[in-house]
């Protein structure tokens, strides 16, 4: 069986998202130098994005994706071509179809959950990014393997856990901890 790797940009103080499921707090993300340009790691994404076989997403994740990324410039966003280049799957009831660029992509219906544990047998490493829904109902079944939080140096105080609020308790190992430009801290974790 495969390894799901979940991984969520969460604020200092763990929301993944405001109280009105706004994510501005991202812009944290890119530091900007004394220049006031942006200051990409690029490296570590690539490293991440390499590890994969198969991108999934929930509907909401996808659409912000399928917005982007088909036509972000691959001398600029150094994932671009890795990303364009993987398996893409979205869970969802709702879309009729998945256009990604000048294709499109799986459409998985149904259980989220038990769609997902398919993926797992098809793929050796498959990504989620974000996809809040999703990752509650993955992590409810015991499906994730591996998660990878990047800690943003903001608070918001309020807003929408990245885990489901009816989760019981679940062990981690910690992997790995790496500190990135801006404050930001990206930690790995083995799920137990």
């Amino acid at each position: 069986m495969g390894r799901l790797i979940v991984e969520q940009v969460v604020t200092a103080d763990g929301y993944a998202a405001d109280p009105d499921g706004g994510i501005g707090f991202f812009e944290a993300l890119i530091p900007t130098g004394d220049d006031g340009e942006p200051q990409l790691n690029d490296a570590e994404q690539l490293a991440y994005v390499s590890q994969a076989d198969a991108i999934l997403f929930g509907a909401t994740t996808y659409r912000m994706f399928a917005d982007y990324w088909p036509k972000a410039d691959p001398a600029v966003e150094h994932v671009a071509g890795l990303i364009d280049r993987l398996p893409k799957l979205v869970v969802s009831n709702t879309l009729a179809e998945a256009p990604w660029g000048d294709g499109r992509i799986e459409i998985l219906s149904g259980d989220g959950s038990e769609r997902t544990a398919e993926v797992k047998q098809r793929f050796d490493t498959t990504i989620v990014w974000g996809s809040l829904v999703l990752t509650d109902a993955l992590f409810a079944a015991g499906l994730v393997d591996e998660l990878h939080l990047r800690i943003v140096p903001v608070l918001l105080g309020d807003g929408r856990s990245f885990t489901p609020t009816a989760m019981t308790d679940r062990g981690l190992t910690l992997d790995r901890v790496a500190e990135r430009p801006g404050g930001v801290v990206s930690l790995r974790y083995r799920v137990r």
